[in-house]
């Protein structure tokens, strides 16, 4: 219901910026919006700028007075940037880092042909991480390796710009000058003249009365003016006008500001609670503060915060190797310069090698330090409470929760492919995050050049960041990660485990933790300490203890083969009188 107080609002800035125009697609109200807003600056001589990924003409679903004004304008093409912009671009990224790489590897990247410019910045972010893990600076033929990608070309971006002309300085309201101060009464000494003498001085003071009056009165009818064109309701002020004024008119409309200003400060706070709020009309009544304030009091006990990190996932228990080195050292960066260092982080690896460990890691040392409110979710969660609150018709307040909040950690992004609406909501908190500061992980099971089903102007804002692989893990870290399990075992585990476990394939911690439970299992059933020679036997089916032998007569029903059958080593079962006495055997 703020229709014109809305193009009131854009039709008086000197200047209108719009970002990604293409975006408009479908929207017809807001096509409407935007024509008669450009129409009215364009008639002011007012500045207008549009940015947009293809020409006006592409654009789908644009309403072709739309297009012939952008079309009106100048149209100019953002072009990739050449290898020179890519050095300079780099350099300058470098330095504003305090990154100091060996010669050549600046220009080594730029000549992997990377033609967005956040992935460039992307890629410059990844050396710095490797390289702060390193014994030694790195070299430009490390470039190519370290980085594992080739750029694929991408779309263009267009932007329009249409209009031109300064804006013209506006000419301030005059306000109601306040009438002359009375003169003085003249003076006559003779007695004839006192009662003419008198009704003067009663004139005069009237006047000065009156003159005053029409003066506060002009000042009030301003204000009204001022207030009303603001969206607020001025019953209170229209009152003084319609009495006679017995109270000081300054004071009540002081009163009056202040209570505006109110409820200015609660509509930008409920609006930063649940965006449907702001439109309430309670925040137009200067008379209903106490209301303002009940509403938003309501809003503040029924905001909750999305979930956090799990606070059972530290990153001091996890095992650092040569591996998982960089992505480390990349977390406890973030941790301490949050928003800043690494936003963006994206640690992309296998499922089961501690991705969501990691993540949750992060955010319990960013709320140890005192962050604030730290969501830490999935994707699938992240879905769940949109189509949740979609279903509820509360997406306001669905995105009010996220709006609110001072980091972010999103697990297994991938799961967000093919998922339009999720998506969108994603890359506006995306923007919304990148813009304030705030602090952004994901974690990806698929590397991002192969995620397929996300949108491009998503992908390339996670490539942006810092994107560091958390590999399977190696031998060392397996073996200590066995350690600590023989460790919580206590005295039912051998320490010869480890070595054995650790050396045995595992794509995943998560997988070799399940080999430990599996050998420590089975030692429990059988009531057996668990050794290295017990878990080949789990693990591999070696015999623990000589077969049973029977005292009878055994016959096998099959004729030995000769010296030449010997040298087969294919398994052959031996068929016992006994069913309970069956032996695999290997012919050697």
């Amino acid at each position: 219901g703020q229709g014109e107080a809305y193009r009131k609002r854009f039709l008086e800035v000197d200047l209108l910026l719009v970002d990604d125009v293409q975006f408009l697609t479908n929207q017809r109200e807001t096509q409407a919006e935007l024509l008669r807003i450009i129409d009215g600056m364009q008639t002011a001589s007012r500045q207008i700028v549009l940015t947009s990924d293809r020409p006006p003409a592409e654009i789908e679903a644009l309403d072709e007075r739309l297009i012939r004004r952008f079309a009106g304008g100048l149209v100019i093409d953002i072009a990739v940037p050449d290898y020179e912009t890519r050095v300079a671009i780099l350099r300058r990224k470098a330095e504003e880092r305090r990154v100091v790489l060996a010669p050549g590897v600046l220009e080594a990247v730029a000549k992997l042909g990377i033609d967005n410019v956040r992935e460039l910045v992307g890629a410059l972010n990844r050396l710095a991480a490797h390289q702060a893990v390193s014994e030694r600076p790195l070299a430009a033929t490390q470039v190519a390796e370290l980085l594992g990608m080739s750029a694929v070309p991408r779309a263009s971006p267009h932007a329009a710009a249409t209009g031109n002309g300064a804006p013209p300085s506006a000419e301030p309201a005059a306000a109601p000058s306040a009438g002359a101060p009375p003169g003085d009464a003249p003076s006559s000494d003779a007695p004839g003249q006192l009662a003419d003498e008198f009704g003067d001085f009663l004139s005069e003071v009237s006047a000065a009365v009156s003159q005053q009056i029409e003066a506060w009165r002009g000042k009030i009818g301003a204000a009204i003016l001022r207030w009303e064109g603001e969206g607020y309701q001025v019953r209170r002020l229209a009152v003084l006008l319609e009495q006679e004024i017995s109270q000081d008119p300054e004071q009540a409309l002081r009163a009056f500001e202040a209570d505006a200003r109110r409820l200015e400060e609660l509509r930008t706070e409920a609006a930063g609670i649940v965006a449907d709020l702001a439109g309430s009309p309670v925040f137009r009544d200067p008379d209903g503060v106490p209301a303002a304030e009940a509403l938003v009091q309501q809003a503040r006990e029924g905001a909750h915060p999305p979930p956090g990190p799990s606070a059972q996932w530290g990153l001091e228990a996890l095992i650092e190797g040569q591996g998982n080195r960089v992505a480390l050292q990349a977390a406890r960066t973030v941790a301490a310069h949050p928003g800043t260092k690494y936003n963006p982080l994206v640690i992309v690896g296998a499922s089961g090698v501690g991705k969501t460990h990691l993540l949750h890691a992060i955010g319990n040392l960013l709320v140890a330090q005192g962050l604030g409110v730290v969501a830490c979710l999935s994707a699938e969660e992240f879905t769940g409470e949109l189509i949740e609150a979609i279903d509820r018709d509360a997406v306001s307040k669905w995105r009010s929760r996220f709006r609110r909040i001072d980091a972010f950690l999103l697990d297994d992004v991938q799961l967000v492919a093919e998922k339009d609406r999720s998506q969108e909501e994603l890359f506006f908190l995306f923007n919304l995050f990148l813009e304030s500061s705030r602090q952004m992980v994901f974690t990806s099971a698929v590397p991002l050049p192969e995620l397929r089903g996300l949108e491009p102007r998503l992908r390339t804002r996670l490539e942006g960041g810092l994107v560091v692989d958390l590999p399977p893990p190696d031998r060392e870290v397996r073996q200590r990660i066995v350690e600590r399990l023989v460790n919580e075992a206590g005295d039912m585990a051998d320490p010869d485990v480890a070595p054995y476990l650790a050396g045995r394939p595992a794509e995943s911690v998560r997988n070799l933790q399940g080999l430990f439970q599996r050998v420590a299992s089975a030692a429990e059933t059988e009531q057996t300490r668990l050794t290295a020679a017990f878990a080949r036997s789990v693990l591999e089916g070696a015999p623990t203890r000589a077969p049973r032998r029977s005292n009878g007569v055994r016959a096998s029903g099959i004729v030995a083969p000769g010296a030449a059958g010997l040298k087969s080593r294919e398994k052959t079962v031996w068929e016992w009188p006994d069913i309970a006495d069956r032996l695999l055997e290997d012919w050697r």
